[in-house]
């Protein structure tokens, strides 16, 4: 899997959606349940949900990258201007 400091390089906002915000939203749920007395097996399961969705939508994410810098035009990652004037 591709470093997440090089997939929040390339694409930061969707990078920051995918990594951070499930797991953000997992511990507001979980200290919403403790605050509120919900039960802690609801919180807890959805936390685990949460956190799972983070790691495989990351995961896909990287993928996505990878697969755009292997279809990418070879001259312009090498630094050979596109149209063939040096």
């Amino acid at each position: 899997m591709r470093s997440l400091a090089e997939l929040f390089r390339v694409a930061p906002a969707k990078s920051f959606l995918l990594a951070v915000g499930p797991p953000a939203l997992a511990a507001g749920q979980l200290l919403n349940s403790y605050v509120n007395g919900l039960s802690p097996a609801v919180a807890t399961g959805f936390a685990v949900a949460m956190v799972a969705f983070a790691i495989v939508a990351t995961s896909h994410h990287a993928a996505e990258v990878r697969l755009q810098q292997l279809e990418g035009d070879p001259e312009s990652q090498a630094g050979v201007p596109a149209d063939g004037s040096d």
